[in-house]
């Protein structure tokens, strides 16, 4: 972060006393003295989920763009530079033009409180309106119901990925109460593609579309996405074939796409796609829900460009194979790779693709946030690791120590203390095969920063 940004967002956290207060009253009158930017941006798609959300937009513009269109994408949170956060027409924002919008907001505002997330959304959508483009992929930074972004005019698409238990504090103790919330970007007459769910999960959302008028696009009976020859693969609505069941996860081969990658099919045809260059059994359901927000949104994509962007997606900290100089410290035969997987859902995905990995012994290097369920993260991770190590930066943002990290492993887990450390020791003692590092996304950004 730039010296003048990180100081115009110094000055912003003094302007609301909690960095997070889940509001649409504050942004709203801010977007009505820039004239309703939220009103003015190109064909939006909506995404809401507790885990996917990035995946399934780095799916979206990877699409669009094969597609020929510049793309605005709004995400949160960043890993190693602010700028990451707003995305104009295919590029990373700049530094003078995020300042200068940054600057000029501000004043507009004119000292009233607002929390800085309110703020850099305000900032996208004004870039946003003003940047000509095709398509805007908005990510909901918290929830959906109160979250800034659901400002915005009804989008062409709205999308919710897979839903599991994280900020309770903030979203409710209990999956059903969470799913109100992300049902919550849900808009009349806009259709929904839904992945996969829990029964109450989905029994929740389904229940929100009829209150709404919002039409569902469910995979397993609208659409569905399978690896290409495996069974139970689906036929669109209205055919002949049967339907895959919800809860199918699909799993075939190392990367859970197997070689010859996957097929996706609703009432207007079938895809024959590439395995997605985001790996993992999950990311099949992120490319489906992606693929399926596109084909209901009325939106003209040409075919290519969704097996294109498929094999083109880029999306950090996901499954990332590292090459660099923390790979560096690793002796030959040895495979690093990172994950800012932080809660119970991400730690059944990870499970999965630590399954898949069964050729090779996998050694786990765990951080977390204060306040996570560290220990339901972990629980499903456990039984497959060769070696687990729990670390904390001296730069990690809210880093649980790392005694607490042993504690919820329940004394399985060995401090690192540092990811340097515990690289060390593993190199040292044990046997050759792949790390990932993985239980937080502020770690992530502390080891991209590393690896740089």
């Amino acid at each position: 972060m730039s010296a003048r940004i990180e100081g115009l967002v110094a000055r912003l956290h003094g302007l609301h006393p909690r960095v997070i207060d889940l509001s649409l009253e504050r942004l709203q009158a801010l977007l009505d003295k820039l004239d309703n930017p939220e009103r003015r941006l190109p064909p939006v798609i909506h995404v809401a989920g507790t885990n996917g959300k990035g995946s399934t937009c780095a799916f979206l513009r990877a699409i669009g763009e094969a597609a020929g269109w510049r793309v605005h994408v709004y995400t949160s949170p960043h890993l190693v530079r602010f700028n990451e956060r707003i995305r104009l027409a295919g590029h990373l924002v700049d530094d003078a033009r995020l300042g200068d919008a940054l600057e000029r907001l501000e004043a507009v505002n004119a000292g009233a409180p607002i929390t800085v997330f309110e703020m850099i959304t305000a900032v996208a959508f004004h870039l946003f309106a003003e940047t000509p483009a095709e398509l805007c992929v908005v990510e909901v930074g918290l929830g959906g119901r109160f979250d800034a972004t659901n400002v915005i005019a009804p989008p062409v698409a709205t999308a919710i990925t897979s839903i599991s238990l994280d900020h309770r504090e903030f979203l409710g103790d209990t999956l059903t109460a969470i799913a109100g919330e992300k049902a919550g970007i849900m808009k009349p007459g806009v259709p929904v593609a839904i992945g996969l769910q829990p029964e109450e999960v989905l029994a929740v959302l389904m229940a929100e579309a009829a209150r709404t008028g919002a039409r569902p696009w469910l995979r397993g009976e609208a659409w569905a996405i399978a690896p290409r020859g495996a069974s139970g693969t689906i036929a669109p609505q209205g055919a002949s074939g049967t339907i895959a069941p919800r809860g199918a996860s699909g799993i075939a081969g190392a990367d859970g796409a197997g070689a010859s990658g996957l097929r996706y099919e609703d009432a207007a045809g079938v895809l024959d796609l590439p395995p997605p260059a985001l790996i993992g059994p999950h990311q099949h359901d992120n490319a489906g829900i992606a693929i399926a927000a596109l084909r209901a949104s009325g939106l003209r994509v040409p075919d290519h460009a969704y097996a294109e962007g498929l094999a083109r997606a880029e999306w950090p900290a996901r499954m990332q194979r590292l090459t660099g100089r923390l790979a560096a410290r690793l002796p030959a035969g040895f495979e690093l790779w990172l994950d800012g997987g932080h809660n119970p859902g991400a730690g059944v995905v990870l499970a999965e693709q630590l399954q898949a990995w069964a050729d090779r012994p996998v050694h786990l290097v765990v951080g977390m946030k204060q306040a996570k369920d560290t220990a339901a993260f972990l629980a499903p991770l456990l039984p497959l690791a060769r070696s687990v190590w729990a670390v904390a930066e001296p730069e990690q943002h809210l880093a649980l120590p790392v005694e607490a990290i042993v504690a919820a492993s329940g004394g399985i887990a060995r401090p690192g203390p540092r990811i340097a450390d515990a690289l060390a020791a593993i190199a040292a003692g044990e046997a050759p095969g792949r790390v990932l590092i993985c239980g937080s996304l502020y770690l992530a950004g502390e080891v991209l920063k590393l690896e740089a």
